[in-house]
């Protein structure tokens, strides 16, 4: 057994987590040495006690280990460790790295230039508008664009990112092989496509009200920075900021109508020392050493679009659409014959283009 499917059996025990697994590491050397060691032996690791120590040296009596190993490969993707170059040089400073991620799509070295967006998973639509934009900016500057693949918020950060044509990554409160929510397996594919899709979590595990704070950390963790785009005062989302600000993260938030419940918990962290986002600009300055101002005038125009102008196939269908009027949404939809989420993703690349104008109503006019 090698050090890589060791770590993916302790992850598959219960009770055993990233901190224990550390120390026993600490101790043992080497993750097989772990699973080969007795009760007496493991129980003399702080931490471990008889129940833990029994739970290890018993493992092959409760983890399929070679099942899992088997699910991994017929899913295609993969599992990196602290071993890896690829794990995320961000996440190894926090208290409890996870043991093991498992990864659909791939990491890349420039994904240490990450930035996280969440919020809530009920939302308005300027909540939904502001993520799209903010996220679309920030990939179209080149950050990689971090959130949680949730309902709300996480989804329209991944849309307008995967609109700028950046990357995205999305971490899961499942089991990598499980849609969570289910109309997102689309959008699923499409990150692991071009970003990633990870997890700690093995397979089959389903999402629950512990699933969720463990998958924030590895959010805020992963990144130099958290955005909070929309947010009551019970929203996960500020479980992630805290966690941010607990690793000496940056945090900001984006202000909200003062009566709307779902701009509370945001204005509630500017109160408590996030900083205040109105526009990418407040993000990226907050990190000027590693995107200056003059590497980010070549990329977008004071408008947040890029100068050189590329125009997909969905493009052109749009704004054929809009070729001699202005038209509704539900209008584009029909002349352009494409789908909703489509559409509206489109729509909101155009915009930053500033190719495309909306007008009150949902109403879409194109610049001359």
């Amino acid at each position: 057994m090698n050090p890589h499917e060791a770590l993916v059996a302790l992850n598959l025990i219960e009770g055993v987590g990233p901190i224990r697994v550390r120390q026993l590491l600490d101790h043992f050397g080497e993750a097989p040495a772990i699973l080969r060691a007795n009760g007496t032996e493991l129980q003399r690791v702080r931490g471990i006690g008889p129940e833990i120590a029994s739970a290890i040296s018993n493992w092959e009596k409760a983890v399929d280990l070679a099942g899992e190993l088997k699910r991994i490969e017929d899913f295609g993707c993969r599992v990196i460790t602290q071993l890896d170059e690829e794990y995320p040089e961000s996440l190894r400073e926090i208290y409890d790295p996870p043991v093991v991620l498992y990864v659909k799509g791939r990491m890349e070295p420039r994904d240490r230039q990450a930035v996280a967006m969440v919020g809530s998973r009920q939302t308005t639509h300027y909540g939904i508008e502001t993520a799209r934009k903010l996220a679309w900016q920030l990939a179209a500057s080149g950050v990689t664009v971090v959130s949680g693949g949730a309902r709300g918020i996480d989804t329209a950060v991944h849309q307008g990112a995967l609109a700028a044509k950046g990357r995205t990554i999305a971490v899961l409160g499942t089991g990598i092989n499980i849609v969570f929510p289910p109309e997102n397996a689309e959008l699923f594919e499409r990150i692991a496509a071009t970003g990633a899709v990870i997890t700690q979590f093995p397979f089959n595990r389903p999402a629950d009200k512990q699933s969720f704070p463990i998958r924030n950390r590895i959010v805020a963790g992963m990144t130099l920075g958290t955005v909070v785009v929309e947010a009551n005062l019970t929203s996960g989302a500020l479980i992630t900021a805290g966690l941010a600000t607990e690793y000496g993260r940056q945090v900001f938030a984006v202000p909200g109508r003062v009566d709307s419940p779902r701009s509370k918990g945001c204005h509630d962290l500017i109160k408590t020392g996030a900083k205040l986002c109105e526009n990418v600009e407040d993000i990226l300055s907050e990190f000027e050493y590693l995107f200056p101002a003059s590497n980010r005038a070549g990329k977008l125009s004071e408008g947040g679009a890029r100068l050189t102008i590329e125009l997909s196939a969905d493009e052109q269908k749009i704004l054929g659409a809009l070729d001699h009027e202005e038209r509704q949404i539900d209008e584009i939809i029909r002349h352009a014959g494409l789908p909703v989420a489509t559409v509206s993703v489109t729509l909101l690349g155009l915009e930053m283009k500033r190719l495309v104008r909306q007008l009150p109503g949902k109403i879409f006019a194109r610049n001359s």
